[in-house]
């Protein structure tokens, strides 16, 4: 008899066990992301999902590349997706087309450009002059990587479609292949895709975007307007999460960080994980918080003026809301 009540009380523990981890799995929420590209650019948020932020905060992860930033915004607009991450460009365009239910940015990630200026030799004494009279394949018509690179020629004298041509007829995705394939003079790249052609022989970095253009938010998390007014925990959720990633991308080494996002990477060697990482860190590439400013979005929306992409500015508070990753900051330490 007293056999028979260990085996009873050996088989309640054990459902009860089974029983609490399917309850917290069940009370995870589901949460669908659209990534612009999948690029070490983004090691933040990979650190929060590898480190287990999200889930810390509730919620479960299903990521998605959209390849695009035209397409992540569609996969938002339609619903296929709960959240976009891409340029905050995308939602100024999409406010200015006069959507009732626009998209918000309401967290940024990061804090400059990301992308890296290639040629099929290397050129320790690159000068931006040096593009004179070339073809760059720059990527998307209006797209940030296009717009950027636009920022960056008319700051160094350069006009874009007289003195240098940028070709715009290919996703990013396609734009290292057309190069290796003998297209343009040269190319912008992401991480590490830039780091794995230039050990391959194929291409190497001369210039750095985002040292050339600055501090300009560069990429954020938006969602459509009702689904924000219908889901405010969830996004401040995410957003802590977010932040949560941050903070621990700022007090980590590169080593460190590698370590923990190669999950997501694991073609990528440790050598470049680690090299691209220092290189992100040293130029200062990933914001510190998830709030996007009002100063911010004004230099982007004069850089998208000067490249011929927008007739007018879009309100800060009508595609921006700072509420959010405020409280993040407030209530994360």
């Amino acid at each position: 008899m007293k056999r028979f009540m260990v085996v009873l009380i050996v088989i309640f523990l054990g459902l009860a066990l089974t029983l609490t981890g399917c309850g917290s799995q069940a009370s995870l929420t589901k949460i669908k992301l659209s990534e612009v590209t999948h690029s070490l650019f983004y090691a933040p948020q990979y650190v929060a999902l590898t480190q287990g932020f999200f889930k810390e905060e509730g919620l479960e992860l299903e990521l998605l590349n959209g390849e695009g930033a035209d397409k992540v915004m569609t996969g938002v607009l339609s619903g296929q997706v709960d959240i976009g991450f891409a340029g905050p460009e995308a939602s100024v365009y999409v406010y200015n087309e006069g959507k009732e239910d626009n998209s918000v940015v309401f967290a940024q990630l990061t804090n400059g450009d990301g992308t890296f200026l290639m040629a099929r030799k290397p050129d320790p004494n690159f000068k931006w002059s040096d593009v004179k009279g070339k073809t760059i394949i720059g990527g998307r018509k209006g797209g940030m990587p296009e717009v950027i690179l636009q920022y960056v020629l008319r700051n160094n004298g350069l006009t874009p479609g007289k003195d240098v041509m940028i070709d715009t007829t290919m996703q990013f995705a396609a734009m290292p292949g057309a190069f290796m394939g003998g297209k343009g003079d040269y190319v912008i790249v992401f991480e590490p895709t830039a780091s794995e052609m230039e050990k391959a022989g194929k291409a190497f970095v001369v210039a750095s975007l985002g040292k050339s253009s600055g501090e300009v938010p560069y990429t954020a998390y938006f969602t459509k307007r009702s689904y924000l007014e219908k889901n405010p925990q969830t996004i401040q959720k995410f957003t802590n999460a977010i932040y949560k990633g941050q903070l621990w991308v700022a007090s980590h080494t590169p080593e460190e960080i590698a370590k923990a996002i190669k999950p997501q990477f694991p073609d990528s060697s440790d050598d470049i994980l680690i090299s691209v990482i220092k290189r992100y860190k040293e130029q200062n590439t990933w914001k510190k918080d998830p709030v996007l400013l009002e100063k911010d979005l004004m230099v982007l929306q004069k850089a998208l003026q000067d490249a011929g992409e927008l007739n007018k500015t879009a309100p800060y508070d009508k595609v921006v809301t700072q509420t959010f990753g405020e409280t993040a900051i407030k209530n994360i330490k």
